[in-house]
């Protein structure tokens, strides 16, 4: 009502902007979201110590354990994930539920920049298809780097298409600065593969062309890349030496014919290195050859619609992150290519939605077949990914929980903080609160203490080799005393050396 009693008139909003306000009002993309969540507080939190590479991010940040060594080509911001946890605790558990339920958050934030472009429905479908894999699932409460990509390049090719299609306003700067540095921080090479793409984007396309979103991309591209550099010249020698030890470490950058690894990885095992095991069977691989040939024929669908570039930059960031992990390494895992899933999930939601607004408009007996069949494959596709992820979950549990009786027994046999566990050992040092090297070799992974080191160690604190089944004693301390370790099935075989009189 205005001051005179008479209704005020309303200025009608644009149809854009109702369709805005209409999918910033759709709850389907929330669902999703919660659904995600909660899948991995039932099924991939719980009964999970850490893994090999989340005990040396987790260390970094956690005030309870010494640092592991930190080698060439991992980023520092993974350690940000862990950071707020480590301030209260170290429990597991409590690392796993701040993680699914970040994650939850995050993969609702990637997705919801894509509602302004293909609507709610669209949106919420391909958070959905990426969610339901088995390795979302797996990793979406793990400290690693390569989900939290996947999260900033879905933002980042969203944010830019905002940009250009609706103007450089300064939220999809910061947005697409944000999601291009973020990547960048956790996963450095990836956030320049990142912005390959985008950058060629907004070079190579006249409509797009703009000296804010390049310079958007950039900024953040440098902000991520900032730490990385610093360290690089503080630890490493510089820029060069640095990619230099990554090289080393990843067993050669360089041409390589891996797309068979990645294959071979793709229902398992978590690390493929060497790769030597046998192609899956057929009905486990199925979606990540159908991935490929489902996104080209998305792209097909919204050139036809008017939509292209709703399609095609995904797709092309999907293709520029893949590059390294299927050309460039000779070794894969499922989490390398997770970037590329949640990319190409958009292309194919747009496939699936425009062949359901088909049926819907024209319900024809053929086009019902094909509707229902489509439900028949998807349903199959999700206890697909199920049964994987059920596997999957098992081994790494076996993993873990060998890793934490081994740092039980450690502690019986009177190995207590400050320690040194000697050996192959990182994740069991950092459940018995102990340091797993000495000395910091920059062009191995892992820096495992041995040798002279060793027998320096244990002159000021409690030292022990940790020998596996069959394994010999340790040249270097050939006067201590074995220790056989108890306790649990999981030891059997096992020993420490320790010093003589301990």
């Amino acid at each position: 009502m205005t001051l005179a009693g008479a209704p005020a008139r309303r200025t009608p909003l644009s149809p854009a902007w109702r369709r805005i306000g209409t999918a910033a009002r759709d709850p389907r993309l929330a669902l999703v979201c919660l659904v995600y969540t909660v899948l991995q507080l039932l099924l991939a939190a719980p009964g999970r110590s850490l893994a090999w590479d989340e005990s040396i991010y987790f260390s970094q940040v956690d005030p309870r354990a010494p640092a592991a060594f930190f080698s060439a080509p991992r980023s520092r911001g993974v350690t940000l994930l862990g950071a707020p946890v480590a301030l209260f605790t170290s429990d597991p558990l409590a690392i796993r539920v701040f993680l699914a339920v970040l994650s939850g958050l995050a993969l609702f934030g990637a997705f919801a920049v894509w509602r302004r472009l293909v609507g709610g429905g669209t949106a919420a479908l391909a958070a959905l298809l990426f969610g339901t894999l088995w390795v979302s699932v797996e990793y979406g409460a793990q400290m690693m780097p390569n989900l939290w990509v996947a999260f900033g390049a879905v933002a980042a090719a969203g944010f830019l298409l905002l940009a250009v299609r609706e103007g450089p306003r300064g939220r999809y700067l910061l947005g697409l600065a944000l999601s291009v540095g973020w990547p960048a921080l956790v996963r450095a090479p990836d956030g320049v593969w990142l912005a390959l793409p985008l950058l060629a984007a907004v070079t190579l396309v006249p409509s797009w062309r703009s000296v804010r979103p390049a310079a958007a991309i950039v900024l953040g591209l440098a902000a991520g890349l900032a730490e990385w550099v610093a360290e690089a010249y503080a630890r490493f020698g510089g820029i060069g030496q640095r990619l230099s030890d990554s090289s080393a470490i990843e067993g050669g950058m360089g041409l390589s014919w891996n797309v068979g690894n990645a294959l071979r990885s793709a229902d398992g095992p978590l690390l493929c290195r060497p790769c030597a095991v046998g192609y899956p069977p057929a009905l486990d691989t199925a979606w990540w050859l159908a991935l490929p040939v489902l996104a080209a024929a998305g792209l097909v669908v919204a050139r036809r619609t008017g939509r292209t570039a709703t399609a095609m930059l995904p797709v092309a960031c999907a293709v520029a992150l893949s590059v390294p992990y299927l050309f460039l390494i000779p070794y894969a895992a499922p989490r390398f290519l997770l970037p590329a899933y949640a990319l190409l999930a958009l292309p194919v939601a747009g496939l699936v939605t425009r062949g359901a607004r088909a049926v819907r408009l024209r319900p024809t007996g053929w086009r019902l077949t094909a509707a229902a069949l489509a439900c028949v494959v998807l349903a199959g596709h999700w206890q697909i990914q199920e049964r994987l992820l059920h596997r999957q979950i098992a081994s790494a549990r076996r993993t873990v929980d060998q890793y934490q009786a081994l740092a039980d027994a450690v502690r019986r046999v009177g190995v207590e903080p400050p320690c040194l566990l000697a050996g192959d050992t990182q994740p069991i040092a950092y459940d018995a609160r102990c340091a797993s090297s000495v000395s910091s070799n920059p062009r191995t992974d892992a820096s495992e203490a041995s040798g002279a080191d060793v027998l320096r160690a244990a002159r000021r604190e409690s030292v022990a080799v940790l020998v596996g089944p069959g394994s010999p004693a340790p040249s270097y301390a050939p006067g201590w005393r074995r220790r056989p370790l108890t306790g649990s099935p999981l030891v059997t075989g096992w020993a420490v050396y320790v010093p003589r009189g301990r």
